[in-house]
């Protein structure tokens, strides 16, 4: 019991440490492609202490909500990341990482910030979190759709499961291959990654997360940036866990082969980064309004999934 708990921590503290080195490595790939030398891969851990020793400058009619909702976002956001299969199934508290959980806290840090950003009575607070919502009410029911596809596959919605089934029956489905390019498209635009957003910018018309943290500064923006970073982690942890689940242990296996696994993993975060970064310079951000297009292809795609698999169950 012990030894499981630690095994649990372990994958707790791994994607709250690796959260910022994975944003440092798409930064460094980015600079790279250009031909820049581009910041350190150490310079994001920099930046969070940082903005943690800096006072945090609040505007006089900020409410309670503006002061713990970067906290509150956090605590989500690094839940919903320790929740997924890492470097092993079975763990302690496999049997809360479902998806549909793991979709509801992501839902509830979102809620949180979009009010966050209006408490304010800001502009672009308000134009922030009107675009947040927007973005959302389209990727979430295309990530229903996903899950959908996903739970008639495997008979389950736990990612522990999930993986598991992955690992003992692979076969390429044209069902998966479309619940895959759907589920890339949701994780850039719940990430506002390049063509959705750009955190890189601050241009007013153009920004939908940066908009909805203009106010805040010092401890509260280092909440809200390492949940974002964490965030980022969650989505590409879960991709490599449910489509690329080689090297994950097994939790019946023991624990001797917990360092392939962390290898594995590590390997899966650099490629994926690596292939962000490339991503992200090959393609130019697309205008807002066009992000709906953009979801409901996605959507669409995943309903497809799911028709796909009645029709060949039918057969």
């Amino acid at each position: 019991m012990i030894g499981a708990l630690l095994v649990q921590l372990a994958q707790m503290a791994l994607v709250l440490l690796a959260a910022p080195l994975l944003t440092g490595w798409v930064r460094r790939v980015k600079a790279r492609l250009q031909r820049r030398r581009g910041p350190p891969l150490l310079q994001p851990y920099r930046e969070l202490y940082r903005l943690i020793g800096k006072e945090a400058v609040i505007a006089e009619n900020a409410s309670w909500l503006f002061r713990t909702a970067p906290y509150l976002i956090f605590a989500l956001t690094w839940v919903g990341a320790s929740l997924v299969p890492t470097f092993a199934t079975g763990l302690l508290f496999s049997w809360t990482g479902d998806l549909i959980a793991i979709i509801a806290l992501l839902g509830a840090a979102r809620f949180l910030l979009a009010l966050a950003g209006m408490d304010i009575g800001t502009s672009f607070g308000g134009i922030g979190a009107s675009r947040e919502v927007m973005i959302a009410s389209f990727a979430e029911p295309a990530m229903l759709m996903i899950v959908l596809t996903l739970a008639l596959v495997a008979g389950s919605t736990q990612l522990s499961t999930i993986a598991e089934f992955m690992l003992a029956s692979a076969s390429l489905r044209v069902s998966l291959a479309l619940a895959l390019v759907a589920f890339l498209i949701v994780a850039i635009a719940e990430n506002g990654r390049i063509p959705v957003d750009n955190p890189a910018t601050h241009l007013e018309l153009t920004m939908v997360h940066e908009a909805m943290v203009l106010e805040y500064s010092g401890r509260h923006l280092a909440m809200i940036e390492l949940a974002a970073s964490l965030k980022l982690v969650l989505s590409l942890s879960a991709i490599a866990c449910i489509f690329v689940p080689i090297g994950l242990l097994r939790g019946s296996d023991g624990s001797g082969g917990y360092a392939i696994g962390l290898a594995a993993y590590a390997a899966k975060l650099a490629v994926a980064g690596a292939l962000l970064g490339t991503f992200e310079l090959a393609i130019a951000k697309m205008r807002v309004f066009r992000v709906p297009s953009l979801l409901g292809g996605a959507l669409m795609l995943g309903l497809l999934a799911t028709l796909l698999l009645y029709v060949a169950r039918g057969m």
